[in-house]
């Protein structure tokens, strides 16, 4: 079941709205968890994606799934982190029954998805992974298409709308706006959100980034359990998901990423007029309808913050009954229907 919020024009920033889970919430979240494992059965795995398909994409070669005619109105779907393409196991197939050219792939750092060159720096900087996203469309020869995604994967189709605002049909995002800057990745938080980023601490360690390639499947698993507390997953699922993390560039781009929010690594100045723009904040146009599980975990802003920085035809719509970070797979149906719904605003 959905609910839908009005749009309130607000423009705080990200990192103002950032809301605060204490120690004792997030331990709680992982009791909480433990002892929905002993009293709940998961749900089955999903049947997964097949991404059969790879294209030469800029600095890449994209492993990608295609589900769907191949003249239907195309659907780009971008996973976030510590997830995979089956985030979208069942949306896919709901789309394509729709009669939309599905295109799933897998972002840099994950799965089948390759670096043309070894010499290409593995850059998990926010306007690489949207550059990627366009080279994508340009190689299969998709001038227009409507794009969603959550975490990682939504920030790049903020972005690619920001930019390529006539490339992006209509655009699904959860957790609304996610576009940042270096500049305000360092600018301290109040402890309590602070202690939400836990992880990108660990990262801009050398410590961290040793520690997520010894345990990369512990520490995937663990996030899975805290951003989304009420999810019960089935080992089978996480195992699905598991082996795109055995992708050599993985945990390179992982703590690449993190370690460049917060400005402690460098880009690369061939994105530095991307850049530029999204450091200013840019509204974007294009038709959204941004979602929000009621029982999200991991960081996220208040919609208030964000509904004034999207000045098309817009909704918001919150997701009950305990969907947590990972919206697509938690609630596959209410993600569909809201790709359904703005890709027929435009």
């Amino acid at each position: 079941m959905s609910t839908t919020e009005p749009a309130i024009l607000t423009r705080r920033s990200f990192s103002g709205a950032a809301l605060g889970l204490t120690a004792t919430g997030i331990l709680g979240a992982i009791v909480g968890t433990a002892r929905a494992d002993q009293t709940s059965s998961p749900k089955p795995t999903a049947l997964p994606l097949a991404a059969s398909e790879t294209v030469d994409a800029g600095d890449l070669k994209v492993a990608y799934s295609a589900v769907g005619p191949q003249d239907g109105s195309p659907v780009i779907l971008l996973h976030g982190w510590p997830y995979d393409i089956n985030s979208f196991a069942e949306v896919a197939p709901i789309l394509a029954a729709r009669g939309h050219r599905v295109i799933v792939p897998f972002l840099r750092g994950y799965g089948g998805t390759t670096f043309l060159s070894k010499e290409t720096k593995r850059n998990g900087q926010q306007s690489a992974l949207a550059v990627d996203a366009i080279k994508l469309m340009d190689a299969l020869k998709i001038d227009r298409a409507t794009i969603a995604g959550f975490d990682w994967g939504a920030r790049t189709a903020d972005i690619v709308a920001a930019l390529w605002p006539e490339r992006c049909k209509a655009l699904v995002s959860v957790s609304g706006y996610l576009i940042g800057s270096q500049a305000a990745g360092k600018v301290p938080l109040p402890p309590s959100a602070e202690l939400q980023w836990w992880y990108q601490y660990y990262f801009a360690t050398e410590r961290g980034r040793e520690g997520y390639a010894k345990y990369t499947n512990d520490f995937a698993k663990l996030i899975w359990k805290l951003a989304s507390p009420q999810w019960q997953f089935d080992d089978a699922t996480f195992d699905q998901t598991a082996t795109a993390f055995t992708n050599p560039d993985h945990v390179e781009i992982v703590a690449h990423n993190y370690r460049w929010r917060l400005g402690l690594t460098s880009g690369e100045k061939r994105f530095d007029k991307y850049e530029a723009k999204l450091a200013t904040g840019p509204e974007l146009s294009v038709p959204t309808i941004t979602m929000e599980g009621d029982a999200n975990g991991a960081p996220h802003p208040d919609p208030k913050a964000y509904a004034g920085k999207f000045i098309g035809k817009y909704e918001h719509r919150l997701i009950s009954g305990g969907i947590g970070h990972n919206l697509p797979q938690e609630a596959p149906a209410a993600f569909a229907q809201a790709v359904i719904d703005v890709d027929a605003w435009s």
